[in-house]
């Protein structure tokens, strides 16, 4: 093992860092390419670093694990690691199993770095017994220099050997990535562990180094959370990765802290380490409960995850300033809550927090579900039994009998819900502003939020001079994170497209923001909105309009077309007294509204109209005929009853289109603008509540 740049240990043999740095070499590895004529212990076939994350599997940098050999779809890598049991090196065979970003698949070219996250996780061929590190389950709010321990494999004359840093530090961040300094990253030691050496933990992964001086760059280990979930419910824990292996892993560590061995266990140094740090639960009351939180099925999506934390800490409405990105898994929520000064307070949003993943929603149940559950509460009650109040006690045991007179066990997402799930209104949605730049023809400033049911917007990313196609791509990850963060399984989140009135016609729906996958439009439902409102009368009766339309019935209103034919949409008087119910269609709004169009649509809006159909023609070839397009709206809004629905309609209509249906092709060019006047725009400028 090599120290820094060969000066030596900097711990004493019997200092807890010096025991932290054995446990983190004790779980990095090396990766090497497979395949006859390699020798999986020399540096010819030498790719990298990366370390146990969970039993049998592997974290590592993409550009690393890209680098193995093809075998058809699958990429093979061969894992390299001291043998726990003093035999020397093992040798195991590996396979790529997930990658980030999501859609890369080709080993980098010369010249080309893969983008952040640039994460792998690798899973073992063999069942095979190794050490494992201990990741945060916080993602950190802030780097202030602090000191920072890293490791990895290097070629130091002509041979590999573990290279351990104890005098880097953390410089801050730049994006998703933290800064490292004042200290030697060697190549090789790309996907090796980054540890915060005041708690003991993992917190990123080596992603590079900085040519002509020290330090380099990191993944924070909190980006795992972005790897893609499965469509719909989960069937089992192994049908999602991400939490499959953080449940692999905290069962691991909590075995591992009740079979101490004759070495000291990641928990035991932590509590050496953290002695003074004031947190509610030391680290062995924290082992036990992720131990215990691990037994459980994992939420059912980081939106009810989110809600829960939010009514644990007393919030009501929105859910408050989230980290980027969210929490996903029960051990995501714990590093969240606010239990940082150990007071009785805090102890309690703990127990509460635990309370509430005992009752909540559950993706699918196994035989062991219940068990657990009622293994956890008595954990509960035993912390609170010396440190807490009675009436706190009483209130934990109201709970559990709460949740033991459910009659859904299965919680496969059935009425009556327990408050898990927002009321009807109530949902967030996704908030993208496209504001294009006058000067610039098609570029953009954009900007993504979480829009929350009480008018608060928190703010995921924005982006300035955006040419138009280049957005799909630079909108991939901050929506990505967005519908994370508000999506159901069995009900995606709406994405609402704030635009300029002249652009109301960009078809952002049709938009394939990761390549390969359906179109948002087909994925979700997608409304438009307009960002520059025209002032209307309030004399027109707007939100009576859509008071009506929302509960009573609607039918079309063919506005600008007479028998296939545009005409200019009629006056203002004339639009004012037409019915309650009317839903407006713009069948010649086009792509880009020319002056007619455009003057048609902002009588509609100054007269109170929040919902319309607005029908983009082709820009080449002839336009299609609009009789059926006018039959078959009229049929729908007709049968949908009130306009609540509509939103859900079109997404159907779109998943038709893309499925080949010729019965829904007359909605290929439809949009529908569906503009809440209870819940208002940010404004240019004003999203958002920065994370």
């Amino acid at each position: 093992m090599t120290y820094g740049e060969g000066d030596g240990a900097y711990y004493a043999p019997d200092e807890p860092l010096a025991a932290l740095a054995s446990l983190v070499t004790a779980a990095t590895v090396r990766i090497h390419r497979p395949g006859p004529g390699y020798d999986p212990h020399g540096p010819g076939s030498f790719l990298g670093s990366g370390f146990f994350v969970a039993p049998n599997w592997v974290l590592t940098c993409a550009h690393v694990g890209l680098m193995g050999e093809r075998q058809g779809e699958v990429c093979q890598v061969t894992v390299v690691f001291a043998d726990p049991d003093g035999g020397g090196e093992r040798a195991v065979a590996g396979t790529l199993t997930a990658v980030l970003p999501e859609g890369e698949t080709a080993p980098p070219e010369p010249g080309r770095r893969v983008p952040p996250p640039d994460l792998a996780l690798i899973r073992l061929d063999t069942p095979t017994a190794h050490p494992c590190v201990y990741l945060a389950e916080r993602v950190a709010k802030r780097f202030d220099g602090g000191k920072v321990l890293w490791a990895g494999w290097a070629e130091v004359d002509g041979a590999l050997e573990i290279v351990v840093s104890a005098r880097g530090r953390d410089l801050g961040t730049v994006g998703t990535q933290i800064r490292l300094g004042d200290d030697v990253l060697t190549e090789g030691m790309s996907g090796g562990p980054v540890v915060d050496p005041r708690r003991g933990q993992v917190i990123g992964v080596i992603k590079s180094r900085s040519i002509g001086s020290d330090g380099g760059t990191a993944v924070g280990v909190e980006q795992l959370r972005t790897l893609p979930s499965p469509a719909g419910l989960l069937r089992d824990e192994a049908h999602d990765t991400y939490h499959a292996v953080c449940h692999a892993h905290d069962r691991y560590h909590r075995d591992r802290h009740h079979h101490p061995g004759p070495e000291d266990s990641w928990t035991d140094v932590q509590a050496r380490l953290e002695k003074g740090a004031g947190r509610v639960l030391g680290p062995a009351h924290r082992v036990e409960l992720l131990g215990r939180l691990a037994e459980l099925p994992p939420p059912v999506s980081t939106s009810s995850l989110l809600d829960l934390i939010g009514r644990a800490e007393g919030r009501r409405g929105g859910r408050g300033t989230q980290p980027v990105p969210a929490p996903r898994s029960w051990r995501d929520g714990l590093g969240e809550l606010r239990e940082t000064h150990g007071g009785p307070a805090d102890l309690e949003l703990v127990l509460r927090y635990c309370m509430s993943a005992v009752a909540a929603e559950r993706p699918y149940v196994t035989a062991a579900t219940a068990g657990a559950e009622e293994a956890l509460y008595h954990w509960v009650r035993e912390l609170a039994r010396d440190r807490l109040t009675r009436s706190f006690r009483g209130e934990l045991r109201q709970l559990w009998a709460e949740s033991r007179e459910r009659t859904d066990r299965a919680q496969r997402r059935a009425l009556p819900v327990y408050g898990e799930r927002p009321r009807p209104g109530e949902r967030a949605s996704v908030l993208l502003e496209l504001e294009p730049r006058g000067w610039e023809r098609d570029s953009y400033d954009w900007r993504v939020g979480v829009a929350h049911f009480n008018g608060e917007v928190d703010a995921i990313g924005d982006g300035t001079g955006t040419v138009l196609g280049e957005l799909p791509g630079a909108l991939a990850g901050p929506l990505a994170e967005a519908f994370r963060q508000c999506d159901e399984p069995d009900e995606p989140a709406v994405l609402q497209v704030a635009l300029s009135q002249g652009e109301l016609g960009l078809d952002v729906e049709r938009w394939s923001v990761v390549p390969g996958m359906p179109p948002l439009g087909v994925q979700r439902p997608v409304v438009v909105r307009c960002l520059d409102p025209e002032p209307f009368d309030g004399a027109t009766g707007e939100q009576a309009r859509w008071d009506h339309l929302h509960t009573v019935g609607m039918r079309t209103e063919d506005v600008d077309c007479q028998d296939g034919d545009p005409v200019a949409v009629e006056g203002e008087e004339r639009l004012a007294s037409l019915a309650h119910e009317t839903v407006p269609v713009l069948c010649h709004f086009g792509r880009r509204p020319g002056p007619e169009a455009a003057e048609g649509f902002a009588r509609l809006a100054r007269t109170g109209y929040r919902v319309l159909l607005l029908r983009r023609e082709t820009e080449t070839g002839p336009e299609a005929l609009c009789a059926d397009v006018h039959r078959k709206a009229a049929r729908v809004v007709t049968e949908m009853r009130t306009a609540g629905h509509l939103p859900g309609k079109i997404h159907e209509l779109r998943q038709g289109v893309w499925q080949k249906r010729t019965e829904t092709y007359w909605s290929d060019q439809v949009a529908l603008f569906y503009d809440d006047p209870r819940h208002p725009l940010p404004g240019p400028g004003l999203l958002l509540n920065a994370p």
